[in-house]
């Protein structure tokens, strides 16, 4: 029997290596359209590699996902952070735990990361082929098949061939661009524990003030929250910030200090970019990653319409899902 996967990122290769760890004589075949594999990981934190989260609960951590929520709960059962935290340490590679909870490994390199992954699934004998271009995936007749294109189009159009229902893929996390802000000349100043809603969506956080608007965990969580709500109104619409009573000395200057605002459009952080959309999750079995309506037919990462805040989230979806998929092929 043969798997051939689709796709060069976490997911993909993640689900190559465990396909061949669940079952040596299995033949795996990785396909990647560029030359280039795990290119996400490279960037990721800023070339450090957020690998995943220092968060054990699985019902604390499914609240980090702005959608598949309820689907991950019980795959992080079986292969959450502590999982992937004891693979990697399995594997030779150590990580750490910074104050804010992301994980990193203690190179603080992606480069550890990429080449435990690639070292690992060359040992195991995962043929890795770069370069591909593929047209139609009827050639594979006959063989499992598991896509993990991550926002490819191609992905989406072959899911649907195969009778799947792509939600249309938009913007995640994102900051705001309010260029009526009065406070643009604070850029730079931080302001702690701050409420921003937009709609009926609302988040609580650090806020950052910087050139172009707003930006800081408490706008890019909301940004993750309300990517459709905001794409819906192509990003121009009114948030409300709720200051704290606590405020800089710098914003106790401005008198009647505003809280709404009007945003006028996004800057994407290209380094965390993220699309909310992907295969409808009801037609995917959460127990093996397997479509519920081709059989033989897999699905990993970001693939799916799942999405998770940044701090190591989507990694951590990348590795459950693929860890899952390859393990029951």
């Amino acid at each position: 029997m043969s798997l051939i996967v689709i796709g060069g990122g976490a997911a993909g290769v993640f689900g190559a290596i465990s396909a061949k760890e669940a079952n040596p004589k299995m033949e795996v075949v990785l396909l990647e359209k560029s030359a280039v594999l795990l290119s996400k990981v490279k960037v990721s934190g800023g070339g450090r590699c957020n690998v995943t989260h220092a968060c054990f609960d699985p019902k604390l951590l499914v609240k980090n996902y702005p959608r598949g929520e309820k689907e991950l709960l019980g795959p992080f059962h079986k292969f959450g952070p502590k999982e992937t935290i004891e693979w990697f340490a399995s594997h030779g590679v150590k990580l750490k735990t910074e104050k804010d909870g992301r994980m990193f490994p203690v190179t603080d390199s992606s480069e550890t990361i990429i080449s435990c992954l690639l070292n690992t699934a060359k040992k195991l004998g995962v043929d890795i082929r770069t370069r591909q271009k593929i047209e139609n995936l009827q050639d594979f007749k006959g063989k499992k098949i598991l896509l993990a294109t991550g926002s490819s189009p191609d992905g989406y159009r072959w899911a649907k061939a195969f009778g799947h229902t792509i939600q249309s893929p938009v913007p995640s996390l994102f900051t705001f661009n309010v260029p009526t802000s009065p406070l643009k000349e604070l850029s730079g100043v931080v302001v702690a524990n701050v409420e921003v809603k937009v709609g009926p969506f609302s988040q609580k956080g650090p806020l950052l003030i910087t050139h172009f608007g707003f930006s800081g965990p408490a706008i890019i969580k909301l940004s993750a929250w309300a990517a459709r709500y905001l794409h819906e109104r192509n990003y121009h619409t009114d948030f409300t910030i709720h200051w704290p009573e606590e405020l800089p000395k710098s914003l106790l200057k401005i008198k009647n200090l505003p809280t709404v605002f009007h945003i006028e459009g996004k800057t994407t952080n290209k380094e965390e970019f993220v699309t909310c959309g992907g295969v409808t999750l009801k037609e995917v079995d959460f127990r093996s990653m397997e479509s519920k309506i081709h059989p033989g037919l897999y699905f990993a990462g970001e693939i799916l319409d799942i999405d998770g805040v940044t701090g190591g989230f989507n990694f951590q979806n990348a590795w459950t899902t693929g860890k899952l998929a390859g393990s029951h092929v």
